[in-house]
């Protein structure tokens, strides 16, 4: 058996330096449970940002994926396959949109989205092509592309990979003023996180995506929501836009749409805008594969029929109340929704980190001071009430 030093070296060696994550090597997994090779278990708390909203392995899911391997895995979009359909289908209840577009990655989601509001502001609103503006929000996170980094304001995402693809506009998260200001008749969409997630779990002010809509309907602008990491009733509600009653022009879909298992991703918006594209504008080998669709459509009755957004909403408020029950000065502030949970101190976050693994708790730290909180849903209240002794000694003084 190797050991999680062993492990660890050999991927220092072979692989490229883009992650530095924390000291622990996962050999098996179940529910919000995880074990290394040395049998220490602890609880994940990070929950792969939000993709194992369903927890590791979830036993109907891995079911779903085994029954689909004795079928057909891949066809590509070249031809047809009998769960797409039903994946579609799915999708447009869940998300009340006309159309979806399948891809893989949350990123490739991001990037269809901002081809599909190009190309509708060009064929539909006549905003001439190449002259398209998109405005997006500082400390975004939208993922790792050229094209999607060319929205960001970490310099970190951007030293080195210029030259970056024009048309986007930044402006202050939460901040209508600068919304307004921002939009000319060349404005084709208004891209944000419902909540930011890598930003530190950062909720914007009460009523700002609400009044976004209506100025971004007002000016015939697309309203896109970003809810790759707050889909999936993450944070108490099914998507994280209807806290303020919000049903956006583009959804953009990822994480826990493949079930803890599978990449997989998707745009769902109505027709009159999914209606840009035809045959070869856009397209992946492995969007919508049968696999991934058995995958999602299994994930997507469970929420449903488990009621995912009642428990996420339950379960977030009585781990944040235990959370604000810890008595540590260099907390700053607990926030959040559902089981979406930032701690942010005063102090640099990577101590209290180490001291949170040491006790059998993983979670990582965010912006430098916010520790990120984001169990599987599936996680039980006596599971959460043994996590939190962990927490207490690790956060507590």
């Amino acid at each position: 058996m190797r050991s999680s030093r062993e492990i660890i070296e050999k991927t220092e060696k072979y692989g490229a330096h883009n992650y530095h994550p924390k000291e622990v090597v996962f050999e098996t997994a179940s529910g919000a449970r995880v074990t290394d090779p040395e049998g220490r278990q602890y609880f994940d708390m990070l929950s792969a940002y939000s993709a194992l909203n369903f927890g590791h392995l979830h036993p109907e899911i891995v079911e779903a994926v085994k029954k689909q391997l004795d079928l057909v895995s891949l066809t590509s979009r070249a031809f047809h396959n009998d769960l797409l359909c039903d994946f579609y289908e799915a999708l447009c209840n869940l998300t009340g949109r006309e159309k979806v577009l399948p891809m893989n990655t949350g990123a490739e989601a991001v990037e269809t989205a901002l081809k599909t509001a190009r190309r509708w502001g060009n064929f539909v609103k006549g905003v001439e092509d190449g002259k398209q503006e998109i405005i997006v929000c500082n400390n975004n996170f939208h993922g790792r592309t050229i094209t999607v980094i060319s929205m960001s304001s970490d310099p970190s995402c951007r030293r080195g990979f210029g030259p970056f693809t024009p048309g986007f506009i930044n402006i202050d998260y939460g901040n209508i003023e600068q919304l307004k200001a921002a939009i000319t008749p060349n404005t084709v969409a208004f891209l944000m996180e419902p909540i930011q997630g890598e930003a530190g779990i950062i909720v914007p002010p009460a009523g700002f995506m609400k009044e976004a809509s209506e100025i971004c309907k007002a000016n015939n602008v697309l309203l896109i929501a970003d809810e790759v990491q707050t889909g999936f009733a993450r944070t108490g509600r099914m998507f994280a836009s209807e806290w303020e009653g919000v049903e956006p022009d583009i959804y953009v879909l990822g994480k826990a749409l493949g079930g803890g298992i599978m990449p997989v991703s998707a745009i769902a918006c109505n027709a009159d805008i999914m209606d840009v594209y035809e045959p070869g504008s856009h397209g992946s080998t492995f969007g919508g594969n049968p696999l991934a669709c058995a995958v999602s459509i299994t994930a997507m009755e469970i929420l449903v029929r488990d009621n995912y957004p009642k428990m996420a909403e339950e379960k977030g408020n009585y781990f944040m109340a235990k959370l604000r029950e810890i008595k540590n000065p260099d907390i700053k502030e607990i926030r959040g929704k559902g089981l979406l949970i930032g701690v942010e101190f005063h102090v640099t976050a990577e101590k209290y980190v180490k001291a949170l693994i040491a006790n059998g708790v993983l979670a990582k730290e965010t912006h430098e001071k916010t520790i990120r909180f984001a169990p599987p849903i599936t996680i039980s209240y006596e599971e959460i009430d043994e996590a939190m002794e962990g927490i207490r000694k690790a956060l507590g003084k």
